[in-house]
């Protein structure tokens, strides 16, 4: 038996046969199934580009939403094709401000449960955190998004955060699209992504424009990265 992490009841975990005949180790669930069950799946036809819902004002028949319509107009055929598992629903909203806001890390592995399984699934020679600024790991004392994925894949964090910048989750979806670059490459990193798949990983896609923006940082220093990018939500 096991204490779920957000309702503190008793559950137990459901096993798979390959996990018990299996010699590794296997992700121990951390949620309850009624607490599992309160986080919504992203549609199964959903935008082709961003795994985004898609909404009155989409293109149904080539299936891209409003937002990659516009990254279109921008990069053209250069669009980040995305991966997410759930849609960002009142549960997730109440997930994420007590991770983030009040900075409960140990919600970081209910973030696991949720993504570990679709992460699996994507094959990647680097694995990118989106980083958090200095001021909001000096405050909670974590970085929100590797904390999510360092117990699920080996990270390579060569992206930097300029400091200083208002958050993206106290903006406007007008003032996020607008947000200015504020990420760069660090020095210290020597490896070459050229001709190499990055999956760039982040916990929430609202707009695209922060991961947009971690990936032109990316090219800006490695022009033939092939990237992709994926979050719990979207």
């Amino acid at each position: 038996m096991k204490k779920c992490l957000l309702c503190n009841q008793m559950f137990a975990p459901v096993l798979s046969l390959n996990q018990l005949l299996s010699w590794r180790k296997w992700h121990e669930e951390q949620l309850c199934h009624h607490c599992l069950a309160q986080f919504e799946f992203l549609p199964t036809i959903s935008c082709k580009i961003c795994s985004g819902k898609l909404l009155q004002d989409a293109d149904k028949e080539s299936l891209i939403c409003s937002d990659c319509r516009r990254w279109q107009k921008i990069y053209g055929n250069n669009v980040l094709y995305h991966q997410a598992v759930y849609l960002y629903n009142q549960a997730f909203h109440d997930l994420m401000v007590n991770y983030k806001r009040y900075g409960d890390y140990v919600l970081c592995y209910v973030l696991q449960d949720l993504c570990y399984k679709n992460l699996a699934k994507i094959k990647a020679d680097y694995y990118v955190p989106i980083p958090t600024s200095a001021s909001h790991i000096a405050e909670r004392q974590f970085d929100t998004v590797s904390a999510i994925y360092g117990d699920l894949v080996n990270l390579t964090a060569i992206l930097g955060k300029i400091d200083g910048q208002q958050a993206q989750g106290e903006k406007s979806r007008k003032e996020r699209l607008q947000s200015k670059q504020s990420f760069f490459i660090k020095a210290k990193y020597n490896i070459d992504l050229n001709m190499k798949k990055v999956l760039l990983l982040d916990d929430i896609y609202t707009t695209g424009r922060t991961l947009y923006h971690a990936r032109d940082a990316v090219l800006t220093t490695f022009p033939k990265a092939k990237i992709s990018s994926f979050s719990v939500c979207r």
